[in-house]
């Protein structure tokens, strides 16, 4: 399959995946979920939102929790470099016919709205207020002690489309996977996309979209993984935990998923490699079970099938046919 080389001179810079913003039933409980299990620092609060972020961040936030009716994921938010990318940005959209918008929004600078090729909502801001890094101050960690935000992944209808909206802008594809479909052609099913010279700030895989699978926050260690086990059995949360301990093949990073009061996937992870030269990407076949978990066994369905929806995009069926793996089929793929 062949994918196209990068786009070096984007027209405006993207410099990296910045924040998640979810609506939430329970906003207390939401929050001591993010504390007390995840590790995040509270930057601010009010009775209807909190303005959470990683302890090595000096950004205001990287996580948003909403009181809402409807569980759902408001929007997704990548920084740029200046205020005058934001402007580069509104009349790039402009030029392609991409509805684009300048709105207000508490604790950040000038911001761009917009919904992407596939509906997915995305907002771009140059500056936050900003906080003190918390990295060092060891006697206040809680729960996993996360970092900072990394990335997000994303069900979509139709990875291609999504695919061609955001390569353009820079994104650079490390890893991808693929499948041989009708009449001789290549089917992509995955791709991870990046900025910030790791393997991906936001991924979009095949499924009923767009959706958001999960966002991803990075820890320090590999002890911090098995800590934050510990942490949510004696909260009694270990129910929340839907997936891990394992290792990626894509990407190489370890990992864990929790699932969050409102159902809302967290991934918990570390050990990424540098993407930073210019390098081809990595391709890996549908049918190889590795690019999903070195170790052995694969996710459960629900792990595949179900994720948070979008305010405001109702999802559509992928075109390309999903199977969820089954454990028969794991087995046939590895004996």
């Amino acid at each position: 399959m062949h994918i196209p080389d990068p786009v070096l001179t984007p027209p405006f810079n993207i410099t990296r995946s910045s924040h998640v913003v979810l609506s939430v039933r329970d906003l207390e409980a939401s929050r001591t979920f993010y504390t007390d299990l995840v590790g995040l620092v509270v930057s601010d609060a009010d009775s209807e939102t909190v303005w959470l972020r990683g302890r090595e961040e000096n950004a205001h936030h990287s996580l948003v929790l909403r009181k809402g009716e409807t569980p759902n994921c408001q929007r997704l938010g990548f920084r740029v470099q200046t205020e005058d990318d934001i402007h580069k940005a509104e009349a790039y959209f402009n030029s392609i016919g991409t509805e684009a918008k300048l709105v207000d929004v508490p604790y950040q600078g000038k911001t761009l709205q917009f919904r992407d090729a596939i509906g997915m909502p995305v907002e771009l801001t140059a500056s936050m207020p900003i906080r003190e890094r918390m990295f060092m101050a060891y006697d206040q960690y809680r729960g996993a002690s996360a970092q900072r935000i990394d990335h997000w992944q994303i069900q979509a209808q139709d990875v291609r489309k999504a695919f061609d909206f955001w390569h353009p802008l820079g994104f650079r594809t490390s890893e991808y996977t693929y499948s041989d479909g009708a009449q001789g052609q290549v089917d992509l099913w995955g791709v991870w996309m990046q900025r910030k010279g790791n393997p991906h700030d936001q991924v979009f895989t095949n499924g009923p979209g767009p959706r958001l699978h999960h966002f991803a926050y990075l820890l320090r260690d590999t002890a911090d993984l098995m800590h934050a086990c510990d942490v949510a059995g004696a909260l009694g949360l270990g129910r929340r935990l839907e997936r891990g301990p394992g290792r990626h093949g894509i990407s190489g990073a370890m990992f864990l998923y929790f699932r969050d009061p409102d159902g809302h996937r967290i991934e918990l992870f570390n050990t990424h490699y540098q993407h930073i030269d210019l390098e081809p990407p990595v391709a890996w076949s549908l049918d190889n079970p590795k690019r999903a978990d070195q170790w052995g066994m694969p996710a459960r369905a629900k792990w595949f099938n179900e994720a948070t929806v979008f305010e405001g995009a109702a999802p559509v069926e992928p075109d390309l046919s999903v199977e969820a793996p089954t454990l028969e089929r794991f087995l046939e793929l590895t004996s």
